[in-house]
């Protein structure tokens, strides 16, 4: 009897669409790692792994990490920067200079100067490397969202994840390589576009996780209303499944993107077994839970807890990159704080900041720093000047963002903003410095990786980008 091939199967029931949608779907391999590298590409790696913090809404970089003596003396009065350059508001009339209404403190022997809405981070910043001068090349929270995560202002380009996947590949076969853990409350401006593959294979999107969801991964298993979906009829149809692709591949030597798609379902399939383990927080000891407050009064801190820990527990099982996100897109429950930076500002900095400090920390304790990053960013900073009474506008000019990790030199700086943050004086970084620097840890020459897509050859950087080398060990 004949066995229909993958292609034929497609062919006839579908009357030819079935194939041109797998033609868009399938996934093709990208560059292969070097082991002599550590598993980089064009050097040795430092790094193998990276968890990213992403504060979503602009983060006030006046009111956490950019200490400005001269915005105290200045409070209350008009602002004048002097020069050609005269501020404006983005969405408002600017307002008189204001000073953060919190208190600074110096921590660490590094001497960072850091408000008390992060007194937990504050103990660690010897263990970072701070960018004080990240700039961005709008305003505007969609675009400034591409561009800090995908190099680019307007959508259709693959993120920083799904560059490392397409490069670097998965580190285990169990798990996806680019894992995405949104807030609760929704998903961050341009929704799904910060984590895209763009013109890559989509299978190196980011697989999106609701860690309060149950399950957290919909469609992992059967449903419940269909009984006769059994374990064994289950592994049947994937035999069969993986007898007619592999025939279909066996025909087709030249051709690896059913490869890769045949893979991808592999991986599906394995994620049934090892996912529920990965994301069961109840095998953690109550004292790791307490210290990721997982059982915070806040919902907002809990949930945020919850999401660091599952970092942890990811990376440690061998996803690559993963993305946890504090805000959603929107006029509140974000950084976008621009009626009231007291009522706004303190309870979203309290829901990360113990969290963070304890991945911090959990990282370091299990041994995981020696190859993991750690990063905290957002798209853009906030202005030094009032909106209303006490809300502060965005601000492209500067923002602050730090590493921690493998290959990072603790306890620095690079760059540095003007006397009132509001922006970058010396030192100026964009987001292709940042990508730059990342991918150089993970042993890749940012100017090599690149995919030629409509004539042009592109890169995460674009035609920018250098290595931040005063923050590297």
């Amino acid at each position: 009897m004949h066995t229909p091939s993958r292609r034929e199967a497609l062919f006839h029931t579908g009357g030819g669409l079935g194939g041109v949608a797998l033609a868009h779907l399938i996934a093709t391999a990208g560059p292969k790692p070097d082991p002599a590298l550590d598993g980089g590409l064009h050097h040795r790696a430092k790094v193998k792994r990276v968890v990213q913090v992403f504060l979503n809404g602009g983060a006030s970089q006046m009111d956490t990490f950019d200490y400005k003596p001269e915005l105290i003396k200045g409070h209350g009065k008009p602002f004048d920067p002097g020069g050609a350059e005269k501020p404006e508001g983005v969405t408002s009339t600017p307002g008189n200079l204001m000073k953060s209404p919190f208190a600074w403190k110096q921590h660490g022997q590094c001497g960072r100067w850091v408000t008390a809405v992060f007194p937990h981070l504050a103990r660690h910043v010897d263990r970072m490397a701070f960018l004080m001068a990240l700039a961005s090349k709008t305003n505007v929270h969609g675009p400034a969202s591409f561009m800090m995560n995908t190099g680019f202002l307007l959508p259709g380009f693959p993120c920083l994840g799904a560059w490392l996947s397409y490069g670097l590949g998965r580190l285990t076969d169990n798990l996806p390589t680019f894992v995405v853990l949104p807030d609760a409350r929704g998903l961050p401006y341009n929704q799904k576009g910060n984590f895209g593959a763009g013109f890559l294979p989509v299978a190196h999107a980011g697989t999106i996780l609701n860690a309060g969801g149950t399950p957290p991964v919909p469609d992992l298993a059967p449903s419940p209303k269909a009984p006769f979906v059994t374990p064994d009829a289950d592994r049947d149809a994937l035999d069969l499944l993986g007898a007619v692709n592999r025939a279909h591949a066996a025909a087709r030597p030249g051709d690896s993107r059913l490869e890769a798609r045949i893979e991808s379902y592999e991986l599906a399939a394995k994620m049934q077994r090892h996912a529920p383990k990965a994301l069961d927080l109840t095998r953690e000891a109550a004292k790791t839970r307490a210290r990721y407050a997982l059982d915070d009064p806040d919902p907002a801190t809990a949930d945020f807890g919850r999401r660091c820990l599952l970092a942890r527990r990811l990376v440690e099982r061998g996803v690559r990159f993963v993305q946890v996100w504090s805000g959603a897109g929107g006029p509140s429950n974000n950084w976008d704080n621009h009626t009231d930076i007291v009522r706004e500002l303190v309870p979203i900095a309290r829901s990360v900041d113990a969290p963070t400090a304890a991945l911090l920390q959990d990282l370091h304790d299990r041994g995981l720093m020696s190859d993991t990053l750690l990063v905290f960013s957002t798209e853009f900073g906030r202005q030094p000047f009032t909106q209303g009474a006490v809300g502060r506008d965005h601000n492209q000019g500067t923002s602050v963002a730090w590493l921690a990790g493998a290959g990072v030199k603790g306890g620095t700086a690079h760059g540095a903003s003007d006397p009132w943050a509001w922006r970058a004086a010396e030192g100026k970084t964009y987001c292709y410095d940042l990508h730059a620097t990342i991918l150089h840890l993970m042993g890749i020459d940012h100017t090599k990786l690149s995919v030629r897509h409509d004539g042009t050859d592109r890169r995460l950087t674009d035609v920018h980008g250098h290595v931040v080398k005063e923050v590297l060990a």
